[in-house]
This record gives C-alpha cells, structure tokens and sequence, in this order.
C-alpha cells in the first residue's frame, strides 16, 4: 500500500476553518480505508482473520454503510430501507458473492462522494435529524465519523499486516 498524501499536514490547512480541517481529516482517513486493499488479492481481502465479521473487504463495505448512515440517513431522513443498506451495523460487514476488491471500492468512493454533496451546503452548527439519536449538530456527526474511521482503518493497519506477514 503506497502512502496516501496527508491533506490534514498541508500547511493551508493549519490556516483554514475548522469545517474544511474536518472536511480534510475525513477525506485522509476515507483514502486510508480504500487504500487498505490495494495490491490485495480477493482472497487476501476476504480472510477471516478475527473471530468476529471483520474482513479488509468486509470493512471496506462497512465503512461505505457508515457513511450512508452518517450522510445520508441523518441528513436526508430516509430510512436505511429506502437507502438500500443494512438495518443493522453487524450485517454490514456480510460479503456477498458478488462482492470484490473493485465493486467494493467502487461503492465505498460513491458513498463517500455522496457524502460530501450531502453537507456541501451545511454549516458546522446545521442540525441533522434523521439519525436514531435524534438531532445531531454536522460538527458532532464530523466527530463522530473521524473517530469510526480511525478506529476502523486501525482494524484494517493489523488486519492488511496479518495478511502481508502471511504470503
């Protein structure tokens, strides 16, 4: 995995609002998630490493459910049935046959491209409600995904190691 260019060390960033500093940080961490199958083999990003869902595939797809929930479900209100994602996070991380390394990511930088439309016009202190939590502040929902994704791409950092480590 090549290292992806760092927005959030960008020296223009030290300087601009805090909305395109969040705006940064997320973009960082969504290019880590992506990047975290390249150069894998289907294989390699199906393993089962854990007890648990967690695949580097399975992540991958998750996260692009994360930011549908985040972006679009709470923005928009629709409900996760008319937004085509699973009900539940658990189920998230299910890989269909049909589910490669190149579908996969297609769809998680769709999800990703979606969600930035989708706050495009928002300010930090525009309230989302369509989220089970009730109203929510963007700048909380900003927070809230910085601290998913990181935790998420940490999964993937051990989980791409223990597959690199196994070849």
């Amino acid at each position: 995995m090549t290292a992806a260019p760092m927005p959030s060390m960008d020296p223009a960033i030290f300087a601009a609002d805090l909305r395109d500093q969040f705006l940064a940080f997320l973009d960082e961490h969504r290019a880590a998630m992506d990047g975290s199958l390249e150069g894998l083999s289907e294989a390699e990003a199906r393993a089962s490493l854990v007890p648990s869902r967690t695949t580097l595939l399975g992540l991958v797809k998750h996260a692009a459910f994360v930011e549908r929930v985040w972006f679009d479900e709470a923005v928009t209100c629709r409900s996760r049935q008319e937004i085509g994602i699973p009900a539940t996070p658990d189920e998230s991380f299910i890989l269909a046959e049909s589910d490669t390394i190149t579908s996969v990511r297609a769809d998680y930088r769709r999800a990703c491209e979606d969600s930035r439309r989708a706050v495009a016009s928002l300010g930090l202190d525009d309230v989302v409600r369509g989220n089970r939590r009730g109203p929510l502040p963007l700048r909380w929902v900003f927070l809230h995904m910085l601290r998913e994704l990181a935790q998420h791409c940490g999964h993937a950092d051990i989980l791409r190691e223990q597959v690199l480590a196994a070849r």
